[in-house]
């Protein structure tokens, strides 16, 4: 069986399980690999800087305030600081706080999402 490359790895943050699994399940059909973390940004952020991706993805429509510390601390981590974020959703102020503390990440909606990570490549 011959099995197709990998276009490369991505850790997703979604705060819902069940929608983090469902995005994993799109973000793999497009060919990347995915690990997830829908409950603890901590262990998430430990384990971005155990086995670096090579993107990290964070949706702000479920509790924005823990994509945006998440984010922020691996902004600010020397180990995980090159990883390009890329932001998905959000609205309001949610959106604009992360985009005032985060201004050199990537904001896209999930229909901009798979060229958002193509243009990783």
């Amino acid at each position: 069986m011959i099995h197709a490359m990998s276009k490369g790895r991505v850790f997703l943050f979604l705060w819902s399980q069940a929608e983090a699994e469902a995005a994993a399940r799109l973000i793999s059909g497009w060919g990347w690999q995915v690990d997830t973390e829908w409950q603890d940004g901590g262990r998430g952020s430990a384990a971005v800087k155990a086995s670096p991706p090579d993107a990290v993805v964070l949706y702000l429509d479920h509790k924005p305030s823990h994509s945006r510390v998440t984010a922020e601390h691996l902004a600010q981590t020397k180990a995980t600081a090159h990883i390009p974020l890329l932001f998905v959703g959000g609205e309001g102020e949610g959106l604009a706080k992360t985009q005032a503390k985060l201004p050199g990440a990537t904001y896209t909606s999930e229909a901009g999402l798979q060229a958002a990570l193509e243009a990783l490549r």
